[in-house]
């Protein structure tokens, strides 16, 4: 009885903003969730577990745009949060609420980065939160991210690409019912 829509947003910062920045301003889009994989930056959060994204940190300029005076950090809708985690334990998916990683690099030349964001206590990396979360609470609309583990970066671990196409329903799940 809800319309849904339902869109791939490409990958990263730059790409996830202009698709959120036309549903909010030309669609009129209230709620947008997004759901993804990303990699664990922390031992106990494990492959096939969900992160849901309390905030982003990133290492992109994106959010310089808003010329904020400081240091801000992008933090997703807590009624959606709230929701996403209630459906979660109700499924009783092991699932992790948190920091991640909006990052823009990929493939880092720096093999130390990522440990330096996990110490702090960054769940996971991923690519597009930060961008996402900064344009809704620019424009006073609700984000989240909702993501399922695919890479288990201490321990190398990663799930196939099958793996990736079949078993990460759980995340669709929750995000579906998030009203």
């Amino acid at each position: 009885g809800r319309e849904i829509s339902v869109m791939g947003t490409g990958m990263g910062i730059p790409s996830i903003s202009l698709y959120s920045h036309e549903l909010i301003h030309t669609f009129g889009v209230r709620n947008l969730i997004r759901v993804g994989s990303c990699g664990s930056m922390q031992e106990h959060v494990d492959l096939y577990d969900v992160v849901i994204a309390q905030g982003a940190s990133t290492d992109s300029n994106y959010l310089s745009q808003f010329s904020i005076p400081g240091t801000w950090a992008p933090l997703s809708s807590y009624r959606l949060l709230e929701q996403a985690k209630r459906l979660a334990d109700e499924r009783g998916a092991t699932s992790h609420v948190g920091n991640v990683l909006s990052s823009d690099i990929f493939y880092n030349a720096d093999d130390q980065t990522l440990g330096k964001w996990a110490r702090m206590g960054v769940l996971a990396v991923e690519m597009e939160s930060a961008g996402l979360f900064a344009n809704a609470a620019a424009a006073g609309v609700d984000a989240l991210g909702i993501f399922t583990v695919s890479d288990h970066i201490p321990s190398g671990r990663r799930t196939t690409p099958a793996e990736r196409e079949t078993a990460f329903t759980t995340m669709i799940e929750i995000a579906l019912e998030i009203g």
